[in-house]
Parts: C-alpha cells; sequence; structure tokens
C-alpha cells in the first residue's frame, strides 16, 4: 500500500483541507451530470426557487458549523496553526456572503436571503485549500472575490450555456473551488500575511500560481471523464438516471418516495 502524499500533492500544489478534489471534483462532476441529463421541463422558461427558504438558511448555517472541523481539522492537531484556519473559516464566508448581496443589489436591484447563503457556500468552498495557507485579510479578499466570481457563474454563465445545474453545485462549488485553489497561489504568499511552506524568502507567487493552475487542469479532466463513464455505466445497465416527465411534474417526494413533503 502506498502511503504518499498524493499526485497533486507530489507536483507541490498547495490544498489544506482538500478543496480541489472535493469541491472542483463535485462541481465538475455536477456539470457533466447535467449536461448528459438534460434540463427540466421548466428550466429558463419560469422561476424554480428553493421550496423552503428558511430550511435553505438552516441547512447553509449547520454546513458553516460543520465546516470548522473539516477545515480546522485538517490540521490534525491543536496549534496556533489550526486557530488560523478557524478564523480563516469565519472571515471568508461572512466576506463572501456579503460580497454575494452587494452584487445582487447593484447588479439585481436588491440583495436576497439565498443570494447571501449561497454567497457563504461559496467563501467555505473557496477558502479550504487557503485554509491554513492564508491570514486574515487574504481570507477577507479571497472570500469576496469568490462570492462576486460565483454570482456570475450562476447568474450568467449558467443561462449563457444553459445547462440545468439545479443546485448550483458547479456555479458555487466546481467555480468557488477553482477561485481558491489559484488564489491560494496569491494569500499564501508570506509577504502579503501568508503561511507558505518552506523559506518565505524563496516564496514565489506566480510558480506556485502555475502549480496550482496544473492541479485545477487535472482534477477537473480527471472528474469530467469519470463522470462521462460513470453516467454510460447507469444508462447501459438502468436505460438512464432520468426519471420520466410525469415524474419530474408530480416531484420525486411523490414519484420515488410515495410521500410528500407538505400536506
Amino acid at each position: 500500500m502506498w502511503f504518499g502524499g498524493g499526485y497533486l500533492f507530489g507536483l507541490g500544489a498547495y490544498d489544506f483541507a482538500g478543496g480541489t478534489v472535493v469541491h472542483i471534483n463535485a462541481g465538475v462532476a455536477g456539470l457533466i451530470a447535467a449536461m448528459m441529463l438534460g434540463p427540466r421541463k421548466e428550466f429558463l422558461k419560469e422561476p424554480i426557487p428553493p421550496h423552503n427558504l428558511t430550511f435553505t438558511f438552516i441547512g447553509a448555517c449547520l454546513l458553516w458549523v460543520g465546516w470548522f472541523g473539516f477545515n480546522a481539522g485538517s490540521n490534525l492537531e491543536a496549534t496556533g496553526l489550526a486557530a488560523q484556519a478557524t478564523l480563516n473559516t469565519i472571515t471568508a464566508p461572512a466576506a463572501a456572503a456579503l460580497a454575494w448581496a452587494l452584487a445582487e443589489k447593484f447588479t439585481r436591484g436588491h440583495a436576497s436571503l439565498l443570494g447571501a447563503a449561497s454567497g457563504a457556500v461559496a467563501g467555505l468552498v473557496a477558502i479550504t485549500p487557503a485554509a491554513g495557507f492564508a491570514g486574515s485579510m487574504g481570507a477577507i479578499v479571497l472570500g469576496a472575490a469568490a462570492g462576486v466570481i460565483c454570482l456570475w457563474a450562476v447568474v450568467t454563465l449558467k443561462p449563457m450555456f444553459k445547462y440545468d445545474d439545479a443546485l448550483d453545485v458547479f456555479g458555487v462549488h466546481g467555480v468557488g473551488g477553482i477561485v481558491g485553489a489559484l488564489g491560494t497561489a496569491i494569500v499564501a504568499a508570506p509577504s502579503l500575511g501568508g503561511y507558505a511552506l518552506g523559506d518565505p524568502a524563496a516564496y514565489n507567487i506566480g510558480s506556485q500560481f502555475m502549480t496550482q493552475l496544473l492541479a485545477v487542469v487535472i482534477a477537473v479532466a480527471w472528474s469530467a471523464v469519470v463522470t462521462v463513464v460513470a453516467m454510460l455505466i447507469v444508462k447501459a445497465i438502468f436505460g438512464g438516471a432520468r426519471v420520466s416527465e410525469s415524474a419530474e411534474s408530480d416531484g420525486l417526494d411523490l414519484s420515488s418516495h410515495g410521500e410528500r413533503a407538505y400536506n
């Protein structure tokens, strides 16, 4: 059995808590699956909002709490670096939520609770690879950038290419993961308050950025290929993963489970 640090680690890629191999992987897998399944009947024809905004907000809050263990726990010991990762997991999502809401206000005329919750998740995603490498100000800037860029991906990029990513897995996790992976090269710079590995004086942002970019490309390609193969296997065995139009109209709660969320 191989107990090495992994291929991307061997390349020198920075990924403190698994942002590249978790969120980029999930985002690209969701994008490929959405493209292969095709859009819902109502997509781009009428709004399809969350069925319960209160539950959405509660879920985002619970996710945020759990993320402290995800990021700080990746340090594997209770040190100052774990404390910094915890602080970054507070500030980056907060900055992302504010940035998303402000960008909504300026571009769409209003801020929304759904947008703020989505922004917080985007910030959590973006700070994950940089949690133990970024200083406090770096985390804030990275989170704010992720909030604005992920909003663009959800509001502009998705309609542009017409892929029905119902939960914006690619727009938030995929794009946010890419922003975080590439941004880690910048915020980890000791000259910008970061905590790069090795000799601080020898750290080079440009060189590390290219390493991060290579890791992103590998993760995207790997996930895309494996997802296509998995979807083709499902189609060959089960005839596909998409439900019928009548089941889609009735809703999966009723058609797949025989029950309704609300009576």
